[in-house]
């Protein structure tokens, strides 16, 4: 009966922390209904920078006006509480947890967030410019380009997730070589064909032009190194920490009583 008790008391609480979580992304959503408009021309402004004299984006549904801008106002609202989901999260794991498991999940989840936004920054800033400067540089002659604001969209989104989980590399490096299912040698042994594999993964999630596919590629590879790096540190750390614990001094009271024990036994040898 216990068991069974303590399994719904875990429930609940589930319960709640998703409520918690959905309550909070649909306040700030209706906090950022009013400027949804606003939020798009931010999102488009890479490719609306590119356009030629009197270019402009289209839409070719009768409602897309009107939903397009509301599924980026609901995107940034959920990217805008996620610090607070992941927190209702790992308050719900936590009590379930060990202390070292603790240390090391934190840092993890931390990184992996920060992680997952410069990703997205990355593309923003620095791919997009290049990716729609040469998309409407190639354009035949008398060929308007003309995107439709819900394709663009899922252009954006498809690119925002390539770059950000490209990113989170170094945390699946670090958390392979931290729990010992890959070595660290293996790691720098495989740098051949994570290059390939790079080049391979730009190839698929960039258009078809080789800028675009460098600047993911190249990322790509430099954050595996990284992630390297780091969990070697992690690890020299980790062993350290580990002889620490293992080596204790001891004390007066105890060296005295070892000699204690060391006379004893010379007095009973024959």
């Amino acid at each position: 009966m216990d068991g069974t008790e303590t399994f719904i008391s875990h429930l609940i609480e589930l319960r709640d922390r998703l409520l918690r979580s959905v309550i909070a992304w649909i306040i700030l959503f209706v906090c950022l209904f009013p400027f949804a408009n606003d939020l798009y021309t931010i999102l488009a402004g890479p490719m609306l920078a590119k356009l030629p004299k009197g270019g402009q984006m289209i839409a070719t549904e009768v409602v897309t006006p009107f939903f397009v801008p509301i599924k980026v106002a609901m995107m940034t609202a959920f990217l805008g509480t996620l610090p607070y989901i992941l927190y209702q999260v790992w308050a719900f794991i936590a009590p379930g947890l060990y202390a070292h498991e603790k240390k090391f999940i934190v840092p993890m989840v931390v990184a992996s967030f920060l992680l997952f936004g410069c990703g997205m920054a990355f593309a923003y800033f620095l791919v997009f410019p290049v990716v729609f400067g040469f998309i409407i540089g190639i354009a035949p002659v008398g060929v308007a380009v003309m995107t439709d604001i819900n394709k663009y969209l899922d252009f954006v989104i498809t690119m925002f997730l390539a770059f950000g989980i490209t990113f989170e590399v170094p945390i699946v490096v670090v958390a392979l070589a931290y729990t010992g299912m890959v070595e660290i040698k293996q790691f720098k042994e495989g740098r051949p064909y994570v290059i390939v594999g790079a080049f391979v993964i730009g190839a698929i999630f960039t258009p078809p032009d080789v800028v675009s596919q460098i600047m993911l590629a190249v990322p790509l590879w430099l954050l595996y190194e990284l992630g390297v790096l780091v969990a070697g540190w992690m690890l020299r750390n980790k062993s350290r920490e580990r002889w620490e614990e293992s080596y204790q001094p001891m004390s007066i009271d105890d060296m005295d009583k070892e000699f204690d024990r060391i006379e004893d036994e010379q007095k009973n040898v024959p």
